[in-house]
C-alpha cells in the first residue's frame, strides 16, 4: 500500500465530513456569538478525553483573542473543580456522544448556578443536547479509517467548529493586531507586532542645506549609510530629500555638477510616517511607493529616518 495515497483518502474523508457539518450550521451559531459577545461573565469550556483536548484548545483560542475563557476538565469538575464556575457563566460542553457520565453529572449543578449551556456535540438527540440551551451540531457520519473507532473526523469537526466560533467573535469584537499583541507579548510574533516605527528609526539624521554643494551631499549620503539625506532650509526645517537615485540622475542631467546645489535636485514632497505606526505598515507604504526610506515626523517635527534595512535587519534577528 502507498501510504501517501491512503493519507490523501483520509484527508478527503475528513473534508467530506466537515462539509456536511458546515452545511448544518444555522441560527444557533448567531445566537452563540451574540450571547458570548454581550455577556459580562466568563466562558467555561469543559470536556473529557479527546474532545476535552479540543476544548482546551478552544479555551486558549478564545482567551487569546479577547474572550474571557477558561478550560475545566469534566472529570475534575465532579470532584470539586466545579467551584471555578460562577453564577451566570456561559459553559460550552464538548462531547461527541453527549452521554459521558462525567458530563451528565455536572448539568444539574450548572442549572442551579443559572449558567447558559452550549453543547458542542455530535449527537443532537443526546441527554446533553436536550438539557442545553444551544446546540452546535458537530455530528459526523463516521470516523476516518477502516475500523472507525479512534476519534478523528469527530474531533476535527469539533476543532473547526471551535475555530469558527472564535473567529466570529474576533470579527464581532473588531479584534485587531494591536489587541492581539496585548495577549501575545512574548516570542518573535509579539516582538514583531509590538514594534513601532520609533523602535527602529535612526535618529542620527543625515543633513545638508539648500545651498550645500554636490560634494557635500555625496559625502553626507555616503557617511551616514542610509542612502539619503534630508535637506534643511535656513530655519532648520526639512525642505526636501535627496537619495542615491537623485544623485545618479543629477550626474546625468547637469552639465557641470560642481555648480549644482542641493536645492536644485532634491525631492520636495517626500513621504512621511508617524513614530507610532507599526513597522509592518511602514513596509507596506514603502512597497506601494517603491521607496526604501521614510521620514519619521510627529507634529511637523522630524524625529528620525526609517530605512527598509532597519526593518529587515530586525526581522532576521527574530528568526
Amino acid at each position: 500500500m502507498k501510504w501517501s495515497e491512503r493519507s490523501r483518502k483520509i484527508f478527503a474523508q475528513e473534508i467530506g465530513e466537515l462539509e456536511k457539518v458546515a452545511s448544518r450550521i444555522g441560527d444557533e451559531m448567531d445566537e452563540a456569538v451574540e450571547l458570548i459577545f454581550h455577556s459580562s461573565n466568563k466562558v467555561v469550556i469543559t470536556g473529557i478525553g479527546k474532545t476535552g483536548i479540543i476544548g482546551r484548545k478552544l479555551a486558549a483560542s478564545l482567551a487569546s483573542t479577547g474572550t474571557h475563557a477558561i478550560f475545566l476538565n469534566a472529570a475534575e469538575a465532579v470532584h470539586g473543580d466545579l467551584g471555578m464556575v460562577c453564577r451566570n457563566d456561559i459553559v460550552i460542553i464538548l462531547s461527541n456522544s453527549g452521554t459521558s457520565s462525567e458530563i451528565l453529572a455536572i448539568l444539574e449543578p450548572l442549572k442551579i448556578l443559572e449558567c447558559t449551556i452550549i453543547a458542542m456535540t455530535g449527537n443532537p438527540q443526546s441527554e446533553l443536547a436536550r438539557k442545553a440551551d444551544l446546540v452546535l451540531d458537530t455530528g459526523v457520519t463516521a470516523e476516518a479509517g477502516k475500523i472507525g473507532l479512534a476519534p478523528t473526523t469527530s474531533t476535527t469537526a469539533a476543532l473547526v467548529m471551535g475555530d469558527a466560533l472564535t473567529l466570529c467573535l474576533m470579527e464581532k469584537r473588531n479584534f485587531q493586531a494591536e489587541n492581539f499583541v496585548l495577549y501575545h507579548p512574548g516570542g518573535a510574533l509579539g516582538k514583531r507586532l509590538l514594534t513601532r516605527v520609533r523602535h527602529r528609526m535612526e535618529t542620527n539624521i543625515p543633513r545638508v542645506f539648500l545651498d550645500s554643494d554636490f560634494r557635500e551631499v555625496v559625502y553626507e549620503v555616503s557617511s551616514k549609510r542610509l542612502g539619503m539625506t534630508i535637506v534643511f532650509d535656513e530655519n532648520e526645517q526639512p525642505a526636501g530629500i535627496i537619495t542615491d537615485g537623485d544623485i545618479r540622475r543629477a550626474i546625468q542631467n547637469f552639465d557641470d555638477i560642481r555648480l549644482v546645489k542641493a536645492k536644485d535636485f532634491m525631492t520636495k514632497n517626500f513621504k512621511r510616517i508617524g513614530p507610532d505606526v507599526m513597522v509592518s505598515d511602514a513596509l507596506e507604504l514603502m512597497d506601494i511607493n517603491k521607496i526604501t526610506t521614510l521620514a519619521v515626523v510627529e507634529n511637523e517635527h522630524l524625529l528620525g529616518i526609517l530605512s527598509i534595512h532597519h526593518i529587515f535587519d530586525f526581522r532576521n534577528s527574530q528568526l
